[in-house]
């Protein structure tokens, strides 16, 4: 998909072709058509997994990526040490080491899956 006006014809090819999920991969256009995208995917009963949490509410089956939270908190530590006086060029590279995991059990339902225990054990989060 390179633009919103191929969402549906790319959603009815998947559910024609038998897609068994769709993993959702973050990018500017998946930012802004992510509802739209989750909502589609419910509604061909196609299980998505997104990189956050946002999506849920309109029907991501889960989320699964960095901790937002951690990162804005590394980023704002960079930025105050760069008020400070440290050259940028010099911080180190921080990549994300906290990942967060949300399961919507409502999404599961829709879907009409019976989820193995085991991820609502693992999970950080679990929505109703």
């Amino acid at each position: 998909m390179r633009a919103p006006n191929e969402l549906d014809d790319a959603f009815s090819e998947m559910s024609r072709i038998g897609v068994g999920a769709l993993s959702v991969i973050e990018s500017p256009l998946i930012t802004a058509e992510g509802n739209r995208i989750a909502s589609l995917a419910v509604r061909h009963r196609i299980p998505a997994v997104f990189p956050d949490r946002r999506f849920l509410e309109a029907g991501a089956l889960m989320s699964y990526g960095p901790n937002l939270h951690t990162m804005y908190r590394q980023a704002a530590t960079h930025i105050h040490r760069i008020i400070k006086g440290a050259k940028p060029a010099e911080l180190p590279v921080e990549q994300p080491t906290l990942f967060t995991l949300v399961v919507s059990r409502r999404s599961a339902r829709l879907l009409g899956l019976s989820l193995s225990e085991a991820i609502f054990v693992r999970a950080d989060e679990i929505i109703e």
